[in-house]
């Protein structure tokens, strides 16, 4: 199904998993759900934040602690995993639970978005070292896949794209009806929207969370841009799936515009893109990331913070924290990029809530 190669180094204190996780009683969470720890990688590689690190560094560093005040946050660091670079979201473990059994998680394998970049073994491997520390079970799928590129409400819907999954620098030999399958197999999805594509500047091959994202069940927040905006045409064919898909359990979505900030532009070297010279960047509020009564929402200093913090807010039911991200965006992505969510052990939940009662 694969034409690349498995960097993936197994550890032997990993448990590995085998056959459907959903068929045996697991599932993906919603991020609203409660976390036990969201996993971040300082930013580290110059190449990707070019005359800029310090400052990305610096916004990275702010964000950390405001996550702090509502969640555990882990880092590769403390594991003693190394990475090629940052972007956690993609090439971390993905995780799921079961109502008796507790967390697992999955490990695909991370190509570097499609073969853009330099070989990323060492992100490749960080899905096996955070399970050996968390000791967890894990499934490790023959699959590329990263993390950016779906999103679920946790009742059995998810979000993608045509551009990124169905994309033939990914898995050229797969079939549409085997992606589908391989993903209602580890993530026990039932209904799969798939949307045409995503933002400019973004050099994923238009992941979902730089374009639409679950807030709750049956709502989803949604990138729109105005005539006359680069991105306008190809948020307007999403918008047009959105609005007539139903979820898993046959609702029809509740579709919320998100603005689009101001265009963002920075003018990289020009061994970066071949060309080099002034690039859009993929400025998105639609990146923000949900933890534990909070969101966090990525701001670039222009008039539409304001508005996507308190529609956000109002979505949500949550306490919404701006995040300054204007640098940390020049490496082409922000908060749910950087991040990677544990969600709590279903049991302890279980037990907590069968305590108070």
């Amino acid at each position: 199904m694969n034409q690349y190669t498995d960097s993936r180094a197994p550890l032997e204190s990993v448990t590995h998993l085998q056959g459907s996780a959903a068929a045996q009683g697991w599932r993906m969470p919603a991020e609203w759900e409660p976390l036990d720890a969201v996993w971040l990688v300082r930013p580290h590689n110059a190449e990707t934040w070019p005359g800029c690190l310090a400052q990305a560094q610096a916004e990275w560093d702010a964000w950390k602690l405001a996550l702090e005040e509502v969640v555990r946050v882990r880092t590769t660091d403390e594991i003693g995993a190394p990475t090629n670079d940052s972007w956690i979201r993609d090439f971390g473990a993905i995780f799921v639970t079961h109502a008796t059994k507790g967390v697992a998680a999955h490990s695909f394998i991370f190509n570097g978005w499609g073969g853009k970049y330099e070989a990323r073994t060492d992100d490749d491997s960080v899905p096996e070292h955070m399970v050996s520390h968390l000791r967890v079970p894990l499934w490790s799928h023959n699959f590329v896949l990263e993390g950016g590129s779906i999103d679920v409400d946790g009742e059995g819907t998810m979000l993608t794209t045509e551009q990124c999954l169905s994309n033939d620098n990914r898995n050229p030999d797969a079939s549409p009806q085997a992606i589908e399958k391989a993903l209602r197999d580890a993530f026990a999805v039932e209904q799969l929207i798939w949307l045409p594509g995503g933002i400019k500047g973004d050099d994923t091959d238009g992941h979902i969370d730089d374009i639409a994202r679950f807030v709750r069940p049956g709502v989803v927040a949604a990138v729109r841009a105005p005539h006359g905006h680069a991105d306008h045409e190809i948020l307007e064919a999403n918008w047009k799936v959105l609005t007539s898909a139903r979820t898993a359990k046959g609702r029809k979505l509740d579709v919320v515009a998100l603005p689009t900030p101001d265009a963002l532009h920075y003018d990289f070297p020009a061994d970066r893109f071949g060309a080099g010279g002034r690039n859009m960047l993929p400025a998105s509020h639609a990146n923000f990331l949900i933890a534990n009564g909070r969101v966090f929402v990525p701001c670039f200093g222009g008039k539409s913070d304001d508005v996507a913090c308190r529609l956000l807010a109002e979505l949500t039911g949550k306490t919404a924290v701006a995040i300054s991200a204007r640098h940390l965006v020049v490496g082409l992505g922000s908060l749910h990029c950087l991040s990677q969510q544990q969600p709590a052990d279903p049991r302890v939940t279980a037990a907590c809530v069968a305590s108070r009662a």
